[in-house]
């Protein structure tokens, strides 16, 4: 039992420690080059405001080719300078970011663009992903005790028919409220979003979809706390494992009922076989009643018989002998 529990707790650590230095790493790499991105933005943003009527069609559209190459990098030249100063790759950022990476969720809002940062990516993913799979497994073995818990509670207070059901039932009605009902509201309150959108996002990010067009912390008009994103990373790892657990269950479910329905399918074929079979025979005129052919007789059986006839002869004419010369002596 210490075992196992020291075991789950250096997992648990050494995870945590390889989020924490690939957010570093990432960070040092890609935050300088962040920054000369802004610059320029600022840069192009305050030419266009000085020349914006006299520019011609093909500066134009050349304006608008910057700034989607801007947006698309991450930088959004919006409002005054002092928002140009703040950085997606500080330490929360590139934690989340590095979250998203192992997770294998890829929003696809914040991405490396050096070339050391993108050959780090790929290493880091490498080692990370596997390193996620353990530890989500071994979050949903621990799941899973609470579960076997739950059943053997309600098997003791006598709910015996009905344990697997009501376990999965609590288990799902728990997962909801924990890791989508709740943070949705949190989501609303700190990015504006409806509650709808709340819940569409914690799904979406949860199952790993990841469509990315809704990520937090993204909004330039909001002011974020510190480290907000280090505690939706968070949200997002632990939750990785209820919804992995969550489809393993519904999927088992899924099998056991196909099993159940193609058992069934086949007893009610068999029997409307059968059904069919016996009124064909009931329908047909008697003529056409196929009779059972006689077996063949077995070899010798005609001569064995007819040997059997000529033994019981002989037998009789030898008690008629015995009893002619009882009599004649009895005669004398």
């Amino acid at each position: 039992m210490c075992s196992g529990k020291l075991q789950t707790a250096l997992l648990v650590a050494g995870y945590f420690v390889y989020l924490l230095v690939g957010a570093a790493v990432f960070q040092a790499l890609e935050r300088t080059a962040e920054k000369q991105e802004k610059m320029a933005a600022a840069q192009m943003k305050e030419a266009f405001l000085q020349n914006f009527t006299q520019l011609t069609v093909a500066e134009m559209e050349q304006f608008m080719k910057n700034l989607i190459k801007a947006i698309q990098n991450g930088v959004y030249p919006v409002g005054n300078e002092s928002q140009f100063e703040e950085s997606n790759w500080d330490f929360s950022n590139s934690f989340f970011f590095a979250g998203t990476v192992v997770s294998t969720i890829g929003y696809g809002t914040l991405h490396p663009k050096t070339a050391g940062g993108q050959i780090f990516c790929v290493f880091f993913a490498l080692f990370g992903i596997p390193l996620n799979i353990v530890f989500l497994h071994r979050v949903g073995k621990m799941l899973s005790l609470l579960c076997k818990k739950l059943g053997k509670f309600l098997y003791e207070k006598g709910m015996r028919k009905k344990i697997k059901f009501l376990t999965l039932l609590f288990f799902l009605a728990t997962g909801i409220l924990v890791f989508l009902c709740l943070p949705s509201v949190f989501f609303q309150i700190t990015e504006g979003w409806s509650y709808s959108e709340g819940i569409y996002f914690a799904f979406i990010t949860l199952s790993t979809i990841g469509f990315g067009d809704y990520v937090v912390g993204k909004q330039s008009d909001r002011k974020y706390f510190s480290y907000y994103r280090v505690l939706v990373a968070i949200w997002i790892l632990f939750g990785l494992a209820w919804i992995a657990l969550l489809f393993n269950l519904l999927t088992t479910v899924l099998e056991d009922t196909e099993k159940i329905i193609v058992k069934d399918l086949q007893q009610i074929g068999k029997v409307s076989k059968d059904n069919v079979g016996s009124q064909q025979r009931r329908c047909w005129p008697v003529q056409f009643i196929p009779e059972e052919e006689p077996l063949p007789p077995r070899a010798g059986g005609d001569a064995m018989k007819m040997e059997s006839l000529t033994a019981d002869s002989e037998h009789t004419k030898n008690e008629k002998k015995l009893f002619s010369n009882s009599k004649t002596l009895a005669i004398t």
